[in-house]
Parts: C-alpha cells; structure tokens; sequence
C-alpha cells in the first residue's frame, strides 16, 4: 500500500478563493446554444424556450460567472443581429465553426438564461472584424442607463434597467492562425488599449480582461503576452490563459501527470505580468483569468458543418478524464492567490459537463463531479500545505506526485474541506496533520472511482460514473487517515472546532 502525508496549518495561505473562480463558459458553438441550453421544441423547454431539465442540472454547479458569446465565435459576431423582435433578426453564417447561425439567440435570451441559473455574466466583446466603435456599442447597450442611441434602444427592447455587466473581455485567442482577423501582438495590444480606454469613458467600474496567449505550445508564446502588456498593463485587470490538456495517445500514467503543464504554465504566465510590471516600475498587479480550461477527447458524434446544431466536440468523457479533469481544476484552486477568474470550457454538448440529445435526455459527463464538489465545497482559504507523496516517472513527466491533492479552510463554517487525486493504481492510505483547527469532528468522504477507466455515462445509464461514500475518514487527536482507492477523486470533509458534528451542504 502506498502512504502520503500532508500537513495543513492555518498560518500557511496561498489566497483567498475569488467567487469568480467557478464559472463556465457558453458559446455558440455546435449544440452548445442550440439543442443545448435553448431548444423551443423539447417538451421540457419552458415559456423562453430554455431546457429546464439542463438548467435543473446546472444550477446545482452554483456557477458564479458564465462566459459569452465566444470564444472564436466572438472574432466574427455582429451582437446587434442577436438583439430585437427575432422575426427582424438576420440568419448568417458563423466562419468560426461553419454553421448558420440563426441568432434566435442573443445577449438579451443570454441575459435571461444566466440570471434563471444565479450566475454573473462575462461579455466577450469582438476586437477580430470589428473593433472599439462597435464595443463602444454593446457595452452602451448593456451598461448605460439611457439616452444614448444604443441604451435607448434596450429600452425599447423591453429592458429599461441596464444590466451593469461587471466583466468584459478584450477579444478572443487573436494570436492563433485558426482566428478570423488573426492580428500580431502589437496590433492586438494597441487595439485592446485603445478600446479599453474608450470602454471605461461609457463605464468606468468595468473589469477588462486582455487576451494573452492561446496555448502554451504556440510558438509566440510567451513573448505574445508580454508585449500585449506593454501596450495595456495600466488599462485592463487580467490576462487570459487558456488550456486544455488532450490524451492523444498518451498512456494513463502521462495522461494524469499532464496537468503539471497547467501549473507550469500558470507560473510562466505569472513571470511574464511581474516582468511588464517590473519594466513598466508599476505598482499594479496583473491578475489572471483562466477563462477556458478543460480535458479534451476524440468526439464521438461526428459534426456536419453549415448547420444550425450539429454536434461539435460532443464527447462522453471517461472516468480517467475525469481525474484528469479534476488535477487541473486543484491547478487552479492552488493558484487562487493570482488567478481570479475561471470558466471550464464549455458547459453543454462541446467537451461537456452536460450533455443532451436532440429533443431527448439530458444528463451529467463524469467532469461534472469535481467541478460540483469543488464549487460547493472549495469557497475560502486556500491553505499551502506540505505534502509527502511517492511519485512517478514518465517519458515526459519526472517526480510526478501519486497524491494530487488541495486543502481549503473555511472559516465562516467552521469547515476544512481536503480534495485528493490518487493516481496510481493501487490504494494510498493518506494521513493528514489537522491539529492546527483544533478538535475535528464528523468527517465526510466523497469518491468518484469505477472498476473501469474508459467507463463512460449515457442517456441509458447515466449514473455509471458517480461519486458514492467512500469508506471514510478516521479522525484521533488531531490527526486523520483516509485510504484512497485507486484512480480515484476524493473528498475530504472535516467540522473543526465548537461545532462538533455539524457539517453544512455548501450552500
């Protein structure tokens, strides 16, 4: 049996977890919008037109910000032609994913959808075809009170309170030769400080985010992000990242080692915001939003372009994606003392935590767990704990830790929450240092394992992959023991302190 030991005290924080931490991200891609979370013709769609079988499964996600409309989507969107009385609204093709893109769905329906799921909105705005007059627009539309042409127009639309939308981001993935009005860094960087500029005259409580670099393996990476921050370190909040970590024929063992890029990547990003910083003598610091993140498959529905909701990307994820999954998501909660922001990508039917069929079913990808538990259960203190874990090598990885594992302190609840990843494929007995909480009380185990790594879940069996008890925690002067099974997600609830016994739901 493999052994691991963490030490966990409540003087050693990373960062306090942002409530944007747990977002998703919706675009109108494939069935993600259509056939996905708006489908006038299912039986269960209500008055709007929303499935409220999908809403019924993502509001438990507790989902703080969602992000639209893109995505590469973005980079050739005319918003205005998703805006008023949907017989006026034009039908024209998306270049991004090569379909017809019928706008029967626009900021207002999206507007509606994420207040019914109790998210914030996250508005990307184009800066590939178009640039800052038409961002100058939608935000006028979505943000000012009322006597411009494009507020008044909401009006008459029918909302006469702006939506005050808090977030918004400067483009989408512009350094990547698949983006419609791919621009160079210089030119992206002095676009997205001039609109940013302007942006802030109509609205200056907004929070800008830049586009930094697509993936970590394009070859302007990372000198992409740097200078696009010489040219907007004083005039946006974030920086983008994004990230999605595919098998590709790797075995399991590199496949779990692979969100070790997650962090690398992280740190790397984190260097090149303290250079600009650091050349630019400012005192500002640059925060992160990793507004796409997620594993990725082969799909098993093949797409058929130049059609309105034709699967793309539409994959039953397995349970090893789902441990994959699950290490990146802890990459994240690990570096909540700079990264602010995170949107999984994408919610429905596109590399999914939900998936449905056409006028049919709708039900839960095995990512869907992690991400509900640690969206439940890791709001608070992020703690820097010591970890003692065996490790692995791999062709490509070396000392990659058995145990992947967070801890978050809630104090409000009085609450310590551990998640574990056990890589291996035998069990792992892992014993935790809690002493610095005081006495702990009514230890709650949550796993996520399957006999089979390549077991999915389908509209037939939906609950293949699910999270069950676990054997459970065995708690003694402070101190606890939790045996981990193998290849599995594993979560770790303690009540710690005066209220002996008494752990909530996460609400």
């Amino acid at each position: 049996m493999l052994k691991a030991k963490m030490i966990i005290s409540k003087d050693f924080v990373i960062g306090r977890t942002d409530e944007r931490l747990f977002g998703s991200f919706v675009e109108h891609m494939g069935s993600v919008v259509y056939n996905g979370i708006y489908e006038p013709d299912h039986p269960k769609a209500d008055a709007d037109g929303f499935r409220t079988d999908v809403l019924d499964l993502v509001k438990p996600l507790r989902l703080s910000v969602v992000r639209y409309p893109g995505g590469n989507f973005t980079s050739g969107y005319r918003w205005e032609d998703g805006i008023g009385p949907r017989e006026n609204r034009p039908t024209t093709l998306d270049l991004a994913w090569r379909a017809v893109e019928p706008n029967a769905f626009g900021l207002n329906e999206f507007m509606k959808w994420v207040r019914r799921v109790g998210a914030d909105p996250i508005m990307t705005v184009n800066l590939g075809t178009r640039g800052i007059e038409e961002a100058c627009h939608m935000l006028e539309y979505c943000n000012f009170a009322g006597g411009g042409y494009w507020s008044s127009l909401r009006v008459a639309h029918g909302i006469a309170e702006p939506y005050r939308i808090k977030v918004w981001c400067l483009g989408n993935e512009l350094d990547g030769e698949w983006q419609i009005a791919r621009k160079t860094a210089d030119e992206y960087g002095r676009l997205a400080a001039e609109t940013a500029k302007a942006m802030r005259r109509i609205d200056e409580d907004i929070e800008l985010v830049a586009v930094g670099s697509s993936a970590p393996h394009m070859a302007t990476y990372p000198e992409w992000d740097r200078t696009v921050l010489m040219h907007t370190y004083e005039h946006v909040d974030y920086l983008s990242l994004h990230h999605y970590i595919g098998k590709r024929g790797k075995d399991t063992a590199e496949y779990l080692a692979m969100p070790l890029e997650v962090e690398r990547q992280i740190a790397e990003v984190k260097a090149a915001c303290d250079y600009v910083k650091a050349v630019k003598r400012s005192k500002k610091t640059m925060y992160l939003s990793f507004d796409e993140w997620n594993v990725w498959r082969e799909p098993d529905v093949e797409y058929v372009p130049w059609q309105t909701g034709s699967p793309y990307d539409w994959v039953r994820f397995h349970m090893e994606d789902a441990l994959v999954f699950a290490s990146a998501m802890l990459a994240i909660l690990r570096n909540a003392d700079r990264i602010r922001i995170a949107c999984q990508s994408l919610l429905v039917n596109t590399i999914p935590l939900i998936l449905t069929e056409k006028g049919g079913k709708a039900w839960r990808n095995p990512t869907y767990y992690p991400f509900a538990h640690v969206s439940l259960y890791g709001r608070g203190e992020v703690m820097r704990c010591v970890v003692d874990s065996p490790k692995y090598d791999t062709p490509d990885y070396t000392d990659v830790p058995v145990i992947d594992s967070a801890a978050v302190w809630n104090e409000e609840k009085d609450e310590l929450t551990v998640f574990a990843v056990n890589r291996a494929g035998e069990p792992a007995l892992l014993a935790m240092d809690i002493r610095d909480f005081g006495p702990a009380f009514a230890a709650d185990h949550i796993e996520m394992r399957h006999e089979r790594l390549d077991a999915v879940n389908t509209a037939e069996r939906p609950d293949e992959v699910a999270p069950r008890q676990g054997e459970g925690v065995f708690v003694r002067d402070g101190s606890a023991e939790c045996l981990l099974a193998p290849y599995s997600w594993n979560v770790l609830r303690f009540a710690v302190g005066r209220r002996e016994g008494r752990l909530t739901d996460g609400e």
